[in-house]
């Protein structure tokens, strides 16, 4: 980690640097390929030809092969090598990029986007190194290559907006992999980009802003700011600031949520029928819960979401308790009262829930309809259960219900963010 003391005064300088096809070449370097001549594939076919690709290598991309698609949209090639994917592995290489870019920056000064995207404070730093920005992230680019032969592009402005910018509409595009946008190249580099081009500009924003004859960046960074507001609220006023290159963020401001929460969710193997959800809502409440014991916390407020299969829509509802708690038994009664009130009779392919108004288990308040000695001895049981799967793994104890076909409990403990670990 960086040692020297940065100067106090300093120009305005933002860096976003991108792992290129991280998962893809990961696995190439692994195996000892080039990923500029491998046409490797992470994804796991298990999961049949709709499973959805996470990476594809260079050399794919090279040859128009989208970075996001579905096993049966891929070439018909003989040579494909598919790597399941290994969350484990990937989450360890991206520590250890985000290590490497410590060498260079104080850790106030690296915001972690992603595991494969990070934004870095540079202009503390510049005089320090006596470097250009474009200079020291072409230094940190080679070191990444160098150490774990991970290849990377870089977007450089005066904001985390512009550095954002530059990356992903210019740096893939330039011969070292480096772009720089600044505030008085608006005119020539942001504003003739189409309005979906723009960050933080989803689908359905960009329908709406055309229908305002919002075409182009420029268009938004002319159209009345009151208009804006009118229709789009505080969101208005954000996307016009960005379309006239104006954006404050300061990573040495770390984010901390007002009502602190923990979330769970997932998306099912299969379309699963109502009457098997309350099996999948138990296992991952217990495993929530879990959480919770572990962090010393109780629950004011439950949230559940469920996702029908295909378009067929959903709800998102949530509920407020007497008392905070962390007995999974009540917190899960909560959640099925939700679910029970709003479910429709469709298949269900995604479940999500979270634990919210969290508050320390010395804040815990008594209930006068509620005996403290057997709540007590309850607790003390789910803690002995909770510090078993916390040795042990989360399979060392579990419920008679993950025999049943609906459970899903055995399979999600072997992954990763949905993915093998």
């Amino acid at each position: 980690m960086l040692k020297a003391k940065p100067s106090p005064t300093y120009p305005n300088v933002i860096s976003v640097l991108d792992l290129k096809s991280f998962y893809a070449v990961v696995e190439c370097v692994e195996r000892g390929l080039d990923p500029y001549k491998t046409p490797l594939v992470v994804a796991d076919k298990t999961r049949g030809t709709g499973t959805i690709v996470l990476a594809v290598s260079p050399f794919l991309r090279q040859l128009g092969v989208p970075s996001r698609l579905r096993v049966f949209e891929l070439p018909k090639r003989n040579d494909i090598i598919f790597a399941t994917p290994r969350m484990s592995l990937y989450l360890q290489r991206s520590a250890q990029v985000m290590q490497t870019l410590l060498d260079f920056v104080g850790e106030d000064d690296l915001h972690v986007y992603s595991i494969d995207e990070a934004f870095l404070n540079l202009g503390p730093y510049l005089a320090y190194y006596n470097m250009d920005a474009e200079a020291l992230m072409l230094k940190i680019k080679n070191t990444l290559y160098q150490r774990m032969k991970l290849i990377s592009t870089v977007g450089i402005g005066d904001n985390p907006f512009l550095a954002k910018s530059a990356l992903d509409n210019e740096s893939k595009k330039s011969p070292n992999g480096i772009a720089s946008w600044y505030q008085h190249q608006l005119q020539e580099k942001l504003w003739p980009l189409p309005i979906g081009e723009m960050w933080g500009v989803a689908k359905r924003m960009e329908i709406r802003l055309q229908q305002l004859g919002i075409f182009t960046i420029g268009d938004l960074a002319h159209y009345p700011l009151h208009r804006l507001h009118a229709q789009f609220g505080i969101m208005g006023e954000q996307l016009h600031r960005h379309a006239n290159g104006i954006d404050e963020s300061n990573i040495r401001e770390k984010y901390v949520p007002e009502s602190p929460g923990i979330s769970m969710g997932q998306v099912l193997y299969r379309d699963y029928n109502p009457s098997e959800i309350p099996v999948v809502i138990r296992e991952m409440c217990d495993d929530l819960c879990l959480r919770l014991r572990l962090e010393n916390q109780l629950s004011s407020l439950v949230h559940l979401s469920i996702g029908y299969s295909k378009t067929l829509g959903g709800f998102s509802h949530q509920m407020s308790l007497i008392r905070a708690t962390d007995d999974e038994d009540v917190l899960y009664r909560a959640l099925m009262v939700l679910f029970h009130k709003y479910v429709e009779d469709k298949p269900i392919r995604n479940v999500t829930f979270a634990f919210r108004k969290l508050v320390p288990l010395k804040n815990e308040q008594l209930d006068l309809f509620v005996d403290p000695f057997l709540a007590e001895k309850k607790r003390k049981l789910q803690q002995t259960i909770a510090s078993i799967k916390h040795r042990f793994g989360h399979n060392a104890v579990l419920r008679t219900s993950a025999l049943l076909e609906a459970s899903t409990t055995v399979e999600r403990h072997t992954l990763i963010g949905g993915h093998r670990k």
